[in-house]
């Protein structure tokens, strides 16, 4: 950057940061940091485009304020398009610590009532949720078609449901 640039920047900053910085506020509804990142963004824009503020071109404050409302739209456009973004000045909950024990009677519970259904329901289950195959590999693993895996897995975790309510699991 040249001096004679830099005299221009801090003029211009000078003449209009403060306005700039009152209606970059407005703008990002009182969020002091996101303001001044609008300023600071529109007069970044400013010194890499000098040609748009030649005054014969119109007022260099309009110019300034359109371009912060312009950055301002973008940036809240690109934060509404994200999925599941959450803005908010509380830390996230740690997550819980994994209590191996409980893990292991969780796991033996299961297994328990796993042997306790019908051969047919506990085969189906174990190769569509335990070896993660789909309905296609499961049919053609067991020799059924996919219409009886999808009735199996059906009814094989309804029974699944029972046993493990006769055994005093819930939720």
């Amino acid at each position: 950057m040249s001096d004679h640039d830099a005299q221009l920047l801090r003029a211009l900053h000078d003449e209009h940061a403060e306005a700039l910085y009152a209606h970059a506020l407005r703008l990002v509804n009182g969020d002091r940091q996101r303001a001044e990142d609008l300023v600071q963004e529109t007069l970044l824009r400013a010194w890499r485009h000098p040609e748009s503020l030649d005054p014969t071109r119109g007022s260099v404050r309009s110019w300034l304020f359109t371009t912060a409302r312009n950055l301002a739209i973008d940036a809240w456009r690109r934060r509404s398009t994200r999925v599941g973004e959450v803005f908010t000045d509380d830390l996230p909950e740690p997550p819980e610590a994994i209590d191996e024990a409980e893990r292991a009677v969780e796991a033996w519970t299961v297994a328990e009532a796993l042997n306790r259904l019908s051969p047919t329901h506990r085969e189906v289950l174990v190769e569509c949720f335990y070896q993660g195959r789909s309905v296609a590999e499961a049919a053609s693993r067991l020799g059924v078609p996919p219409g009886t895996v999808k009735s199996r897995t059906h009814y094989a975790l309804r029974s699944l449901r029972l046993v493990l309510a006769e055994m005093g699991v819930t939720g």
